[in-house]
């Protein structure tokens, strides 16, 4: 991470310094980027191919993001060399900022139609978390919100129903089966990595506040009574031994060490393959809120990605002609589901008939796509791994070690994630 980090310093530095400029090669045809990844490489071809073929804008030509040591570090790269492409896909939040900061992402909703593209798929909920000071440089691709898995037949054996969705639920849970050092109400902490907060504070905090940002234009705000009621919840699983942060394996959840756990749609077909006999009793559920909160769906963090027009290209507007193609069309949604198993970044897809076989087989993806909506990514922050790693530093690990109260470990996380933002 710490090579990623002073090679996207370099490249800002290049692009500052006016290395930056048009893309100068290969003007002929559009240059696309995608993610090395092979179910998103056969969906890209297929829809470049159908592009080509139908004459209707300027020719496009696909490619891998080049081999590096992650997809930013490629693309930033490029960007320092002027030899970025017209469009890149595989951005996340964190990164759309980082580029924006460098002024060399284009802001779509300047270009004609963005307005009704994003109608059409009825993302107008969604695209709120990818603005930046007014702007969308980056389009939303997919949405794969953070959710509760959890053990049913065991809940079953307690005489739980259905899934735990407040605080007092896991509580209740937690008292029946938790055994000291041995087995838990749920994994209350995802780790202690930067990115872990994905998984635990971030989500909890969206779901808690009815998915207020834990950053906005002013600063961190997660200090705030949203905050105490997320960190007392983990205080509390910890301190009652309800909860560990110290789990040694990554299979707790199927083997019955925890009941409950967060987890993605990308688990999906691990769980199947791997764990099928505990698969058939689990059941998906929201992300927790306070007790008394009621709320029918509440927000949580989604794992998510996007596509930019960079300024260099030398047709932005035959771009989006392209983009706007692809993403208006329902079947090409459909196509990128059945491809990937992603949820597309849409509003509709339970209420969109192109979608009901899909969803009809596969029920488990269903339970996911229903908080699609009020899935929403990480801070448009361009220190994402700085401000979480701050986060796990004063605030998670000190309530874990029970070395600051909560007030104070929220305040000094926020005081110290100000400082680094300069506000």
């Amino acid at each position: 991470m710490k090579k990623i980090l002073c090679l996207l310093t370099v490249a800002a530095t290049l692009v500052l310094t006016g290395c930056g400029g048009s893309k100068g090669s290969e003007d002929e045809k559009l240059q696309l980027w995608i993610a090395p990844n092979q179910v998103q490489e056969e969906f890209w071809k297929e829809v470049v191919t159908e592009w080509n073929e139908s004459g209707v804008g300027m020719e496009v030509e696909v490619k891998t993001i080049p081999a590096a040591g992650s997809s930013e570090e490629a693309i930033m790269s490029a960007v320092a060399s002027n030899t970025a492409p017209d469009i890149s896909t595989n951005i996340f939040s964190g990164f759309g900022a980082q580029l924006v900061e460098l002024g060399v992402a284009k802001n779509l909703n300047e270009l004609d139609g963005f307005d009704e593209l994003i109608a059409t798929r009825k993302m107008e909920t969604i695209i709120k978390g990818w603005e930046i000071d007014g702007t969308n440089p980056v389009f939303p691709i997919y949405s794969n919100p953070v959710l509760f898995w959890w053990r049913g037949d065991i809940l079953e054996e307690l005489g739980f129903e259905g899934v735990p969705k407040t605080y007092e639920d896991v509580y209740e849970i937690s008292k029946a089966y938790s055994v000291s050092r041995k087995q838990y109400g749920m994994k209350v902490l995802a780790g202690k990595n930067w990115w872990d907060r994905w998984f635990d504070f971030i989500g909890y905090y969206y779901a808690a506040s009815n998915g207020k940002p834990y950053i906005n234009e002013g600063g961190a705000v997660y200090n705030d009574e949203f905050g105490k009621e997320v960190l007392e919840f983990v205080k509390t699983m910890l301190e009652n031994e309800w909860s560990t942060a110290n789990f040694a394996t990554g299979t707790i959840f199927f083997d019955g060490t925890v009941l409950g756990e967060t987890k993605g749609a990308w688990d999906l077909d691990y769980g199947r393959s791997q764990y099928p006999d505990v698969m058939e009793s689990v059941k998906i559920g929201p992300m927790l809120v306070p007790a008394g909160m009621e709320v029918e769906k509440p927000y949580t963090l989604a794992d998510a990605k996007g596509l930019v027009i960079f300024k260099s290209s030398k047709h932005p507007e035959e771009a989006w002609k392209f983009v706007k193609w692809v993403f208006e069309k329902d079947e090409l949604s459909k196509l990128w589901l059945e491809k990937t198993g992603m949820a597309p970044a849409r509003g509709d897809l339970l209420e969109n008939p192109i979608f009901f076989d899909f969803y009809k087989e596969n029920p488990e993806e269903a339970e996911y796509a229903k908080y699609v909506e009020v899935g929403i990514p990480a801070a448009m922050q361009t220190q994402t791994v700085d401000i979480q790693q701050i986060m796990t530093n004063e605030m998670i690990e000190p309530i874990t070690f029970k070395t600051k109260t909560i007030e104070k470990a929220l305040n000094d996380a926020v005081e110290t994630t100000n400082k680094i933002l300069n506000k």
